[in-house]
């Protein structure tokens, strides 16, 4: 059976003028256009990939795509328009990815996650809805080290992920450092694995370790302020994940760390360095 938007091997059934006319082990036929032709002959046997010309056809190409049927890749928005975005996924005619099908505002020249599907009309299509295509069977366990790239953010829960463009996980966002975008590839720790096998993450490093970067953080910040912040155990949560990219938690346990130092001090409504501490750390 020919299968659209996957690679097959066919054997050469014959060669005519618009091509060579590929056939699969039921009968089923496809045309290799003629520009790909190099020294094929009758009954060789081809692997190529398989896709819609700008009319629908379905015809056979040599060059791999970056992306087949069903699976996720990481791909390039060559041209905005005004029915949807074209990616670049290796091949001359560029991957329609339509309005419907994207969760965020696109830029031209920047790259997103997206899964290759077929449409209602029978073409090759692609989605940045891709959670359905994502699997929960990794290998990862608890502090690995993992890539993957953000698909998706809800401002309320964080940044979804997809780990090696395969598994599903989750960054929250109090576990979140500084911005992160749709798009992005990120390194992270794998925090916890969910009895369904999804993976949480952290951009934040283990217990102690995590501890006394946030203490230093607070202490630099401080010092870059004249050595006085208004901020305390008080402050809105917000308020402190803007100025120190951290969850209150972390920022209480972090003044508690310096206060314990003996390097800060409570002054008004705010933290302040001890005098003898200016300057120093």
């Amino acid at each position: 059976m020919i299968n659209l938007g996957e690679v097959q091997e066919l054997k050469v059934d014959k060669i005519i003028k618009a091509g060579a006319l590929l056939k699969d082990a039921e009968g089923e036929k496809v045309l290799l256009p003629i520009e790909e032709i190099e020294n094929e002959k009758n009954g060789d046997i081809i692997k190529v990939f398989l896709y819609n010309d700008s009319r629908g056809k379905v015809l056979a190409t040599k060059i791999m795509p970056k992306i087949t049927l069903g699976k996720i890749a990481h791909l390039e928005v060559r041209e905005i328009t005004k029915i949807g975005a074209f990616l670049d996924w290796g091949l001359e005619k560029e991957l329609f990815l339509p309005f419907k099908e994207q969760i965020c505002k696109l830029d031209r020249g920047r790259s997103y996650l997206v899964a290759l599907y077929i449409d209602k009309t029978g073409r090759l299509c692609s989605t940045m809805k891709i959670r359905d295509y994502l699997r929960t069977d990794s290998k990862y366990k608890e502090n690995d080290k993992v890539s993957g790239v953000v698909y998706n953010i809800v401002d309320d829960i964080g940044a979804f992920v997809a780990i090696d463009n395969i598994y599903e996980a989750l960054l929250p966002k109090d576990q979140k450092r500084g911005v992160v975008a749709v798009g992005e590839p990120i390194r992270v720790r794998v925090s916890s694995v969910k009895s369904d096998g999804r993976l949480n993450l952290s951009q934040r490093e283990r217990g102690h370790l995590e501890l006394d970067k946030d203490a230093e953080l607070i202490f630099d910040v401080l010092e870059d302020y004249e050595g006085f912040l208004p901020y305390n155990d008080k402050s809105d949560p917000d308020d402190i994940q803007d100025m120190f990219c951290m969850s209150k938690s972390a920022f209480k346990k972090a003044v508690g760390r310096l206060l314990k130092e003996n390097k800060i001090e409570f002054f008004k409504d705010g933290i302040k360095i001890k005098e003898d501490n200016i300057g120093r750390k």
